[in-house]
């Protein structure tokens, strides 16, 4: 493996809700930089004059290790754009869209990929009358990790949730979808496997993705016929339909009842995959004979073959 000789910026930190996952990916991402024989220098964007300080370190390429907004929306990288430097993940677009569920989703059914029924409210209207069947998902609009998320049943207060939302005054309500849960990464043009998630709590929520032994992993999980393949093509479509670069993670359910090709449902992308130890693209590049290191250094390249084109 090559040692690049480069002065790296490494965003972490940030001021969203995933604030420590950011800093716990960053303290891993560091560790692989300076083994890759890289000028690491760390950046909060939480702490003021970061942009300033990060102009006179002049950086050749910023390994971008923020989660939620405004770091995996598409306002930081309109930052970097200005400031002309490359920069890891998918760019201003890209991120913007794919942190939007609303607008994400609508993208997916544009293009043929399912996804669960849902629509955007107001607490008035969700008050009003349950516009689904429960059980249903009740989500932030624009959060990643699944901050926020609820499963609304028949015992669920919604007035109790209202109290405790922080989210803004939209949100999205979607169906319910059981079955199992499945996750893709996906490396620019290739999917790299599947992976189930078996958790000890009710879904797959903030707990269960970054507490350790609550969520079993299971890398090439037993599945019918066709169903990994049509996984890994639906991850790699999500991740092109929105014009992604780079790593990203692409979410689903499986319910082998369902009437979609294979009884898949694309939930979401997330641009800017967790690089903790319990983290999947990790994991799921490591089971592809790619080391941590080696995933670092794939995305710095990327980066800069991204600036340069």
């Amino acid at each position: 493996m090559s040692q690049p000789d480069r002065r790296a910026a490494l965003l972490i930190g940030g001021t969203s809700s995933e604030r420590e996952i950011s800093l716990i990916s960053g303290a891993a991402c560091l560790s692989a930089l300076r083994a890759l024989g890289c000028e690491v220098e760390s950046f909060d964007p939480k702490e003021k004059g970061w942009i300033s300080a990060l102009e006179t370190f002049a950086p050749d390429v910023v390994f971008n290790a923020l989660h939620g907004t405004p770091g995996e929306d598409g306002t930081v990288q309109g930052v970097l754009e200005l400031l002309r430097v490359p920069y890891t993940h998918s760019g201003v677009l890209a991120s913007a869209v794919a942190m939007d569920k609303e607008l994400s989703k609508a993208l997916f059914r544009e293009v043929g990929i399912p996804t669960p029924k849902g629509q955007v409210l107001s607490w008035q209207e969700l008050l009003s009358k349950d516009p689904l069947p429960r059980p249903f998902i009740l989500k932030p609009i624009r959060e990643g990790s699944s901050v926020g998320v609820s499963i609304v049943d028949q015992a669920t207060d919604l007035r109790s949730l209202q109290t405790h939302w922080t989210f803004g005054s939209r949100l999205l309500i979607e169906e319910y979808i059981p079955g199992r849960e499945l996750t893709v990464c996906v490396l620019e043009d290739r999917s790299l496997g599947v992976t189930e998630l078996v958790s000890r709590r009710a879904f797959y929520d903030y707990e269960a993705k970054y507490t350790e032994g609550v969520t079993e992993h299971c890398i090439d999980p037993p599945l019918p016929d066709g169903v990994r393949q049509q996984a890994m093509h639906y991850a790699l479509q999500a991740h092109q339909s929105l014009k992604c670069r780079g790593a990203t993670r692409v979410d689903m359910r499986y319910d082998p009842s369902a009437p979609t090709p294979k009884g898949l449902y694309v939930l979401e992308v997330n641009t800017q995959p967790g690089m903790t130890p319990t983290s999947l693209l990790p994991e799921q590049a490591r089971h592809a004979g790619l080391s941590f290191q080696e995933l670092v250094l794939w995305m710095l390249e990327r980066a800069q073959r991204d600036c340069d084109g």
